[in-house]
């Protein structure tokens, strides 16, 4: 199969699109034996089935999807990375072809750009640009969402990241693809590609995609984007973290100061019981 687009994550839709229509009845029916309708079904976990048919299914998902992308996306393979990483994109027994199936989904209007801009445009809020932090200065409370290993001058060693670079394409045509995001696990360097008039709906005779470029982490050349799961990480991210707790008016949250791969109605509701903590 070539030039076809399917959903991602791997559905019984996907199931039909890419095999023959009495092998996908036959598998569907397994994987609704197995675990139900409207099940999410991690792929590491998939592969553990005793059954050659879902096996099958298991090793093509995993040869198609996960190997190759894992591998641009954090320059390892799905089994070097903790299974929570290769969890976000699991094996979904349905029909839904979102990603995701939260009952209410939505963007702020305008977009987070503005969403940020309104929250900084207040009177007590004073933005610094390019401004250091200093240790010694003075605060009642400090919020720190940069990352933690920074700002304990990397006494245990440095947490690793992988960063992501992103070039951004005008065309002079009103779409350049079928969605929002188009993933390309296995071929090309890049693994998506973005057209971010899809998600407000903006319509316009040109349209702006951006190609997605993974690449390694380096202090001072690039930025952090996807803290990097696995058992040794978390020992050194608990390092930082016990120096954390001993901080009575120091908080750590976000990616970077919490080292944990948020998505961002997690990440917002990370900072709104934090505050609803300190009140």
């Amino acid at each position: 199969m070539t030039d076809k687009f399917v959903p991602i994550p791997f559905n019984l839709n996907t199931l039909h699109a890419v095999f023959p229509e009495s092998l996908a009845i036959k598998i569907e029916q397994k994987l609704l034996d197995n675990f139900g309708l409207n099940v999410k079904v991690p792929i590491l976990e998939l592969r553990k089935k005793d059954d050659k048919d879902l096996q099958f299914l298991a090793q093509y998902i995993y040869d198609k999807i996960f190997l190759e992308y894992t591998l641009k996306q954090w320059g390892q393979t799905p089994d070097e990375i903790d299974p929570s990483v290769s969890g976000r994109v699991p094996v979904y027994v349905s029909r839904d072809d979102r990603y995701f199936q939260d009952k209410y989904q939505g963007i702020p209007i305008g977009g987070y750009t503005n969403m940020v801009k309104n929250m900084l445009n207040h009177k007590n809020i004073t933005v610094k640009l390019k401004t250091p932090f200093n240790k010694n200065m003075k605060y009642d409370r400090l919020f720190w969402s940069g990352s933690i290993d920074e700002f304990f001058d990397y006494q245990y060693g440095e947490l690793p990241y992988r960063s992501e670079r992103f070039d951004f394409i005008k065309f002079p045509y009103s779409k350049f693809q079928e969605a929002s995001v188009i993933n390309y696990p296995c071929n090309y360097d890049w693994t998506r590609i973005g057209e971010y008039k899809y998600f407000l709906n903006d319509q316009s005779d040109k349209t702006i995609v951006s190609y997605e470029y993974p690449e390694p982490f380096e202090n001072g050349k690039n930025d952090r984007y996807y803290p990097i799961a696995n058992d040794k990480n978390a020992e050194l991210y608990q390092k930082y973290l016990k120096s954390a707790q001993r901080l009575s008016t120091v908080y750590f949250f976000g990616r970077l100061g919490d080292y944990k791969y948020y998505d961002m109605d997690k990440a917002i509701a990370r900072c709104l019981n934090l505050v609803n903590e300190l009140k």
